[in-house]
């Protein structure tokens, strides 16, 4: 199992957009690192969910539902989709701040690479995210 976080900027696509959808497509990636990971991606892995721009915070979980495919939105180009669905809301939502003040947290790509909307965790990673929101899984 691998772990993800996806970034989205909430006034286009928010995680309340997808409980209420119940699933999405998440497509309009085109930087190839992110495409790579796209890729990566296996059914069942978790997400976490971050609004980016304003927000800067993570608020929420979802799981892969679909591995990649081509993406149904790409008029040219070599690029894919995955489709997810929610698990849950954050107890607490994690600004970027607070990662960034977290030795445990100083090597992921949100902080290293801040333009990057579809990045790996480790598994140490994806939880320290959710012991800091107080939620369980």
């Amino acid at each position: 199992m691998n772990y993800w976080l996806v970034k989205s900027e909430p006034g286009e696509y928010s995680f309340d957009d997808l409980l209420k959808d119940g699933t999405t497509v998440w497509s309009g990636v085109r930087n190839y690192a992110a495409r790579n990971n796209l890729r990566a991606m296996k059914k069942g892995d978790p997400v976490l969910f971050y609004h980016s721009v304003d927000d800067r915070e993570v608020v929420g979980v979802s799981e892969v539902s679909r591995e990649f495919y081509p993406d149904p939105t790409a008029e040219s180009g070599d690029w894919s989709a995955v489709d997810i669905v929610p698990v849950t809301k954050l107890n607490k939502l994690v600004h970027l701040s607070e990662i960034k003040k977290t030795d445990e947290l100083q090597n992921i790509a949100l902080v290293r690479i801040g333009r990057l909307s579809v990045m790996p965790l480790e598994k140490s990673e994806f939880e320290k995210i959710l012991l800091l929101a107080e939620t369980m899984l």
